[in-house]
C-alpha cells in the first residue's frame, strides 16, 4: 500500500502544466469503438482510470499502441462485443460508457455494474431510459447490464428527467450510428460533453447542439478513425488554483481553457485571490486574507461539484463564515470528518455545510474518501503546520497525473511512501 507524506507550510510557487481532462478521456476512449478503425488520441492524462479504459479496450480485441507519454493509437477494427469484466468495471464509474459505445456499433452490450467513488446513490436509470427509447431492451443479470436491439438503434426524442452528464454522453454514443435522428433534451452542457461530440464529429458523425439545451444526432453509418486531442482538465487546473490561493503562493497554470474555469475563477476572486487570464494559461496568487464565500454546486455552467471539497479546504481558513450547498451528490461531505481531524470547524446538516474559518490547520493522519476529497486532503496538508499522512491514495491516482512531481516542482514537500498495514499498525517500508 502507499500513502502521501506531506510537510506543510510552504507556498506553491512556479509553473505547472495541466493534463488532458479525465472526464473527457474516459468517454472518448470507449467512443473509439464507434470509429471501427484507427484513432490517435493525444493529451491523454496518465491516470489509472485511463489505464483501466485501455485494458477494457484491449480485452475486447482493440489494438493499442503508445506513441508518447500523452498520445495513443487505438485500432478498433476487429473489436468484439464481448462482456466487459466485473474486475475492471469495479475500478471506475465511467465503465458504463462502454454500454453506449458497444450498443451503438453492434446493437448489443453486456457490461458489469460500475464502481468508482462512493458519492451516495448514483443510479443509471436515465441511461437505461435513453437506451429503451432508442429501441434497446435491457436486463440486469448476475451483476451485468445487458442491452440488445433487433434492428439497431432507432430514432427517438428523449427528454431526461434530470440533468446527467453520464446519461447525456451515453445517449450520444448509442445514437451516433442510429437508424434516423435522435433528439436529446434537458441535457448536460459540461465541456467534456462537448469534447465527446467534437471527437465523434471528427470521426464523421453528425452531432449538433452539444453545449446547449438540445442535442440533435443524425445517425451516420461507417464512421472512421481520426486524430484528436482531448481538452485540458478543468478540475486539475482548479485544484492547483486553489492550492496557490490557499498557501499564499503564486502559480502559473498552463494548458488550460480559461473559459472552462470561469465558475472557479469567480469564487476564488470573491475569496480574495487574484486571477490573471491568458490565451491558454491562468496565474493565481493571494496576498490578503481569505474571505468567506457562499457556494452552491450545480450542473455546468454552475459551480462544479468536483470542486466543492477543494473550495471547502480554502474556506476552512477564511476570515468568517461560509456556506456550501451540495445539489448534485448526496455524500459529497464525507471529507469533512477528515478536515475536522486537522482542526477545521465545520458543521454539516444534510446537503449544507457551514465553515467557520480557523487561524490554521494542524497536521493529522487522514485518508482520501474519494478522488476529489483526496485532492482536498493534499491541499489541506500543504497549508497545515506539521507533517500529514494521507492514506487510500489510490482514489487520487484515478484522476491526477504525476501529482507528486508537479507539486514538488512548485516547492511542496510531498513524498509517496510504501507501507504495510497490519493489525491497525502502519509500518513504513
Amino acid at each position: 500500500m502507499e500513502k502521501f507524506v506531506i510537510r506543510g507550510g510552504r507556498p506553491l510557487v512556479g509553473e505547472v502544466t495541466i493534463g488532458g481532462a479525465k472526464n473527457a478521456a474516459v468517454a472518448i476512449l470507449p467512443a473509439t469503438i464507434l470509429a471501427g478503425g484507427v484513432c490517435v488520441i493525444d493529451n491523454l492524462p496518465n491516470i489509472s482510470d485511463v489505464a483501466v479504459s485501455v485494458r477494457i479496450l484491449a480485452e475486447l480485441g482493440a489494438s493499442v499502441r503508445m506513441l508518447s507519454k500523452t498520445a495513443m493509437e487505438i485500432d478498433t477494427t476487429h473489436l468484439r462485443p464481448e462482456p466487459v469484466s466485473d474486475e475492471l468495471c469495479r475500478q471506475m464509474r465511467a465503465s458504463y460508457y462502454f454500454l453506449g459505445a458497444l450498443l451503438g456499433r453492434f446493437g448489443y452490450a453486456s457490461v458489469a455494474m460500475p464502481g468508482g467513488c462512493n458519492l451516495g446513490t448514483r443510479p443509471i436509470d436515465q441511461h437505461l431510459k435513453a437506451f429503451r427509447e432508442m429501441g434497446a431492451e435491457n436486463s440486469v443479470e448476475g451483476g451485468y447490464i445487458n442491452l440488445s436491439t433487433v434492428n439497431g438503434v432507432q430514432e427517438a426524442h428523449i427528454f431526461f428527467d434530470t440533468v446527467s452528464v453520464g446519461a447525456t454522453i451515453n445517449a450520444i454514443l448509442a445514437a451516433a450510428c442510429a437508424n434516423g435522428t435522435v433528439v436529446l433534451e434537458n441535457v448536460a452542457k459540461e465541456p467534456h460533453v462537448v469534447d465527446v461530440a467534437n471527437f465523434l464529429n471528427t470521426c464523421g458523425a453528425d452531432i449538433r447542439g452539444a453545449g446547449t439545451d438540445v442535442i440533435k444526432i443524425r445517425g451516420t453509418k461507417n464512421l472512421h478513425g481520426c486524430e484528436y486531442s482531448i481538452i485540458p482538465d478543468q478540475i486539475e487546473a482548479g485544484t492547483y488554483m486553489v492550492g496557490a490561493a490557499l498557501t499564499g503562493g503564486n502559480v502559473l497554470i498552463r494548458n488550460v481553457t480559461p473559459k472552462h474555469l470561469e465558475p472557479i475563477t469567480d469564487k476564488l476572486e470573491r475569496a480574495g485571490a487574484s486571477v490573471e487570464e491568458y490565451d491558454d494559461a491562468v496565474r493565481v496568487w493571494r496576498s490578503g486574507e481569505i474571505q468567506p464565500v457562499n457556494i452552491k454546486t450545480a450542473p455546468h455552467p454552475g459551480f462544479p461539484t468536483d470542486m466543492q471539497s477543494l473550495m471547502g479546504v480554502l474556506l476552512c481558513r477564511a476570515a468568517g463564515t461560509s456556506i456550501i450547498t451540495e445539489s448534485v451528490w448526496e455524500s459529497r461531505f464525507r471529507y469533512v470528518e477528515e478536515l475536522q481531524r486537522m482542526g477545521a470547524n465545520i458543521q454539516v446538516n444534510g446537503k449544507v455545510a457551514v465553515f467557520e474559518g480557523v487561524p490554521e490547520l494542524q497536521a493529522a493522519p487522514v485518508r482520501a474518501t474519494d478522488l476529489r476529497a483526496g485532492a482536498a486532503m493534499i491541499m489541506a496538508a500543504l497549508a497545515a503546520s506539521g507533517v500529514t499522512e494521507i492514506e487510500d491514495i489510490e482514489h487520487i491516482d484515478r484522476g491526477y497525473e504525476d501529482i507528486v512531481e508537479k507539486l514538488t516542482a512548485l516547492g511542496a514537500d510531498i513524498r509517496r511512501v510504501e507501507f504495510v498495514q497490519s493489525a491497525g499498525i502502519n509500518q513504513v517500508g
